[in-house]
């Protein structure tokens, strides 16, 4: 089966899965898992921040993410279809007790003015804005990467009102290699950031926040508070280790992969793609000049051994990882062709 529905449907390699049985363990609540401690800092040095936190989600990364720069009741600043508004089940709100301000960005990208234009000045009346969160690559904007200089810009500007910025970097290392930049370039001007390590990384689980050292204490405290920490952890830490050292160059090959994709559905009649540029791994497109609803065309892709996602009645969301070869891609190809044809 070809499954091109997430980056998330990874499986961790048999080298990966011999790294993980082979891990150093210990208890990982009282910092005595050597492995846990040394993911955290590799995941430190590459953004370049004083410390880090393995975590067992990135939904969690952004859930304390935003409770340690918050008091409830104030505001967040987010683009429309950023991950904790749209995908979160209303964890900001309901973790937090924020209200959240949504920015009409363009692919998820937003500049200081936005950010200028939605903070009020502070009275009794209002509630205080706090904190501007940032993703990127930005998921429902196509695996977009941010400018570099626009993400600076909108991150000084936040800095210069007074507020604190969160980056939602699950798949950032997808970013640096697009874009040639390193980590820590990308982190700079964000108070913290974190990475997912089961998405295009290919471990099994879990994500690593980063940033001082004392915002990494108080994270620790509301990941028990969460329920995230663990014990003997290093088997999992141990995937994120191995990852970031083998799998993170590769990923220029999910973005060709994508990049081949999104040139071939864009060839069958009847396709249409949601974004003109594909930066990295993700690709949206639109079946509705098929006269097939995206429903209908992922179950006939499912028999002919093709997994996809529809994104509502006419739109896909398909992703390329680690799992998924140029052959692969050549073949989910010929079957789409094969499946708007019949």
């Amino acid at each position: 089966m070809i499954d091109l529905r997430s980056d998330t449907a990874t499986r961790p390699s048999r080298e990966m899965r011999q790294f993980m049985a082979d891990a150093e363990v210990g208890d990982e609540q009282i910092r005595e898992d050597p492995t846990v401690n040394l993911l955290q800092d590799m995941v430190a040095e590459l953004t370049g921040k004083e410390a880090a936190l393995f975590l067992p989600s990135g939904t969690m990364c952004n859930a304390i993410g935003i409770k340690i720069h918050t008091r409830p009741g104030d505001k967040i600043i987010l683009e429309r279809d950023a991950h904790p508004f749209t995908s979160e089940s209303g964890g900001p709100a309901v973790m937090s007790g924020v209200m959240t301000t949504l920015v009409d960005g363009d692919r998820g990208v937003f500049t200081g003015e936005h950010i200028r234009s939605l903070v009020p000045p502070v009275t009794f009346h209002s509630a205080p804005t706090t904190l501007v969160l940032f993703e990127n690559t930005h998921n429902k904007g196509g695996g977009h990467v941010w400018p570099l200089e626009t993400l600076n810009e909108a991150a000084d500007v936040a800095h210069e009102l007074g507020l604190i910025t969160h980056m939602d970097g699950a798949r950032l290392l997808n970013a640096v290699v697009a874009s040639d930049t390193p980590a820590h370039v990308w982190s700079e001007k964000m108070d913290t950031v974190w990475i997912d390590l089961s998405k295009g990384l290919g471990a099994p689980v879990g994500g690593v926040l980063a940033g001082t050292r004392d915002q990494m204490e108080d994270a620790r405290r509301y990941k028990h508070m969460f329920g995230g920490a663990m014990r003997q952890a290093g088997i999992v830490a141990a995937a994120g280790v191995y990852a970031l050292r083998h799998n993170v160059d590769r990923m220029a090959e999910d973005h060709a992969n994508a990049r081949r994709l999104a040139e071939g559905l864009a060839a069958i009649n009847g396709i249409e793609l949601v974004y003109d540029t594909t930066d990295t791994n993700l690709v949206f497109f639109d079946v509705s000049g098929t006269g097939k609803s995206a429903p209908d065309i992922a179950a006939a892709l499912k028999e002919s051994g093709v997994l996809m996602g529809p994104q509502g009645a006419t739109r896909f969301r398909a992703v390329t990882h680690i799992d998924v070869s140029a052959e692969d891609i050549e073949t989910a190809l010929t079957t789409m062709n094969k499946v708007v044809a019949a």
